[in-house]
């Protein structure tokens, strides 16, 4: 490192920016804007601001604009707030041209943060893009003439060759257009997930790959032309920022372009190309421009991934000593998986385990593909069945990967979910892998004999194999609850010591894809693999639309989670979607039990016990015949009512007696918890789940007031996300994910 200054003033500067977070400056994580005017958009919602246009996309429901330089109108003051994404109505037909200044009036909100471990950060997303709160409801005001020519074309050049590729490529246009313009709205979900698994997604991003074959392939044939370095080097730089411009300057694209133009203009001045300077360069210019891509998964990504092939993989391929290509591809998808393991435990919670295998098929032929959609766009601007026939080679390996993905998930280890690792497994975890390394090249390069060859291989192996087991280690010896914030809805995760686990509901009136955008999520974040059983408490949407959408993705195999048993309550006669749930069930391979008043069930050192329904339940009042059942851990008692009203908490009170916890039923309404359950149970802690805006007055204030009243402990999914109680059968701790309240 001593021969690379740059390199380490680079490094030095990424730390003093890590330190600056940990000591509570918000120059990465947080809103910078200063206090006073973040109190004065919370005091005053409805607000006017000015921006420049960056680039209009259409949603499902809304036109979104995207504005840079954004000023907030406040009588004669012009306060800047960075940048805004507007939301403006479905039909708006606003002739808005990039560059072009516009004035639009709507509701001021700030971006949201994730309300559940595991789940998407939307406030991080945003940060990275210099937006910190979204204007609803806009309506513009004031428009004017002037705009960007050069953007203006870049755009409509954008959309033309979306166009293309719409009219060519058929079903694959959404993977083209991902893996060409860096544009995702028209992926297709199921196919994203496929990849994903299949450890594969990596292709249909903006990468280094992309600009390899654009900027390196456009120099070399410069060079062929009789175009000197600098010609030819000037021209290859123009062609790769224009592309970077065009394709939305995401940060693996923005990466690689900064690389290649290091490389590019070393070749130029006739010096030296340092692969860990360039890298270390392009790191720094990005955080310096953007520091909140620190905590980017796409910058880690990106750049773990290409500090894998640079360092890691030429360090294995010394220690194998093997010159076979096969080999070589191996070590270096083993290398970039290695490299990037933490950052996607940390960030989702699973990696593919087949996808060092599947991408030694894949790598080789994706610059094919991407050369194949490059041609489309050219020719297709002449002629749109030629450029059909470009596309002919490219789809046939698309159909190969659609085919490969397929049978990977249909492997039921294909993923490994390991959870999310706290930071000092992460840092162990590096230092153990990069020094394992160093030091079996040391002793294999000790001497010529056999033995020292041996030893090192067996070191690496080890190495390996210690810091993987440290990352995914988790020490489960309590009891915990968590009840996740789904809106306005139910959906319960039980962890029980032995790692077993038990859900108690998942569905979510107010949220869609609550089992995608927040149950499976935090099952990865927990490094659950396995989900003992499902217990529905009844079959009202708000309990089991997540339940519905997760078997739905095991029918699919777009999920690795297991699932072995479904618990019902045992109705005679019950609605139609009881029993549709139930073949669901059954065609996933996943146990049915009915359930009723008496039956116990035993998990570990934990059992649950049923107290209701009765035997013989028809199942016509789905709220008063649900599933009510106690957790028993030791000396501590659960109980869970599901949407009982005070009707059946005064048949169970004979069965009853004082618990720890309770789930409040029927999300705190008026007509469930009432005074005699109260006094007869006597929770220290009770949890009401429902959403902040909800049509059914949840919860209820006499509610509320009752709980208050009787001196118990009372917390909202609304107000805290993510709700977790924990108890080691004796006492009962409880922590809540938004506000950080330990209890």
């Amino acid at each position: 490192m001593r021969k690379r200054p740059v390199c380490c003033a680079c490094v030095f500067l990424m730390l003093c920016l890590c330190i600056l977070d940990l000591a509570g400056i918000p120059v990465i994580r947080g809103n910078p804007l200063p206090r006073e005017v973040r109190e004065y958009i919370e005091s005053h919602p409805s607000a006017v601001i000015c921006g420049e246009v960056q680039r209009c996309q259409d949603t499902e429901y809304s036109l979104s604009v995207y504005l840079k330089q954004v000023f907030l109108l406040c009588q004669s003051e012009r306060i800047p707030i960075r940048n805004i994404r507007v939301f403006l109505e479905k039909n708006a037909k606003e002739n808005l041209k990039t560059g072009m200044v516009i004035q639009v009036g709507g509701e001021l909100e700030r971006v949201s943060a994730p309300r559940n471990p595991g789940e998407f950060d939307s406030q991080q997303y945003y940060a990275c893009q210099g937006i910190y709160y979204f204007l609803k409801n806009g309506i513009i005001q004031k428009k004017g003439r002037n705009y960007s020519k050069y953007g203006q074309f870049l755009t409509e050049l954008r959309g033309r060759i979306g166009e293309i590729l719409q009219e060519t490529a058929g079903e694959d246009a959404g993977i083209y257009q991902a893996m060409l313009l860096g544009e995702k709205s028209g992926l297709d979900e199921e196919v994203r997930l496929q990849y994903q698994m299949a450890g594969m997604v990596h292709i249909l991003a903006i990468s280094g790959l992309h600009i390899s074959v654009l900027g390196m392939g456009l120099f070399s044939l410069l060079k062929k032309l009789s175009f000197g370095n600098g010609w030819a080097g000037f021209l290859s730089l123009s062609v790769i920022l224009q592309y970077g411009m065009l394709t939305g300057s995401s940060v693996s694209a923005m990466r690689a372009v900064c690389m290649f133009v290091l490389a590019v203009g070393a070749r130029i001045l006739g010096r030296s190309y340092d692969f860990l300077t360039a890298l270390a360069v392009s790191a720094i210019l990005l955080l310096l421009d953007t520091p909140a891509y620190l905590y980017s998964s796409s910058f880690l990504l990106s750049f773990g991934a290409v500090t894998g092939l640079g360092i890691v993989a030429p360090a294995l391929n010394r220690l194998v000593g093997s010159e076979r290509a096969w080999v070589k591809t191996l070590l270096s998808s083993f290398a970039v998986q290695l490299t990037t393991l933490p950052v996607l435990l940390r960030m989702y919670g699973e990696v593919s385990v087949l996808g060092i295998v599947l991408n030694l098929a894949v790598l080789p032929t994706v610059s094919v593909v991407l050369i194949c959609g490059l041609c489309c766009v050219a020719v297709g601007f002449m002629s749109i069945s030629a450029a059909g026939i470009c596309l002919i080679p490219g789809k046939i390996l698309l159909m190969l990967y659609e085919k490969l993905c397929v049978l990977a998930g249909a492997v039921p280890f294909c993923t490994w979910i390991g959870g999310a690792p706290e930071i000092w497994q992460c840092v162990v975890y590096y230092v153990l892998l990069f020094g394992g390394i160093q030091i079996a090249l040391f002793l294999k390069e000790k001497g010529a004999y056999r033995v020292w060859r041996v030893l090192s291989r067996g070191i690496c192996v080890a190495v390996v194999c210690v810091s993987i087991f440290i990352l995914g280690f988790r020490q489960k010896n309590l009891i915990s609850i968590t009840c996740l914030d789904i809106g306005q809805g139910d959906g319960i995760v039980i962890q029980l010591p032995g790692g077993k686990t038990v859900m108690v509901d998942g569905g979510s009136s107010s949220k869609k894809k609550v089992a995608s955008y927040q149950i499976l999520p935090y099952l990865k974040n927990q490094g659950i693999s396995v989900v003992d059983a499902i217990l529905i408490s009844h079959t009202d949407l708000d309990h089991i639309s997540g339940v519905q959408e997760l078997l739905t993705l095991k029918e699919k195999h777009l999920t690795t989670l297991r699932i072995k048993n479904l618990l019902l309550p045992d109705w005679k006669a019950p609605e139609e979607v009881y029993y549709e749930l139930e073949e669901q069930a059954k065609r996933c391979g996943i146990s049915v039990l009915r359930l009723h008043q008496g039956q116990k069930l035993r998990f570990g050192d934990g059992s649950l016990e049923i107290l209701s329904p009765e035997t013989g339940a028809k199942g016509t009042d789905v709220n008063e015949e649900g599933i009510v059942m106690e957790l028993r851990y030791g000396k501590f008692r659960g109980l869970f009512t599901g949407d009982i009203g005070a009707e059946t908490e005064k048949k169970l009170l004979p069965k009853l007696d004082d618990v720890n916890f309770l789930k409040v039923g029927h999300h705190g309404s008026r007509y469930s918890t009432c005074q005699e359950f109260l006094d007869k149970i006597k929770p220290e802690l009770a949890v009401i789940s429902c959403s902040e805006s909800n049509t059914y007055g949840h919860p209820s204030p006499e509610t509320t007031a009752r709980l208050e009243e009787n001196g118990i402990r009372t917390e909202y999914t609304m107000k805290n996300g993510a709700i977790t109680v924990y108890t080691d059968g004796h006492s009962i701790r409880m922590k809540t994910f938004c506000n950080e309240k330990t209890a």
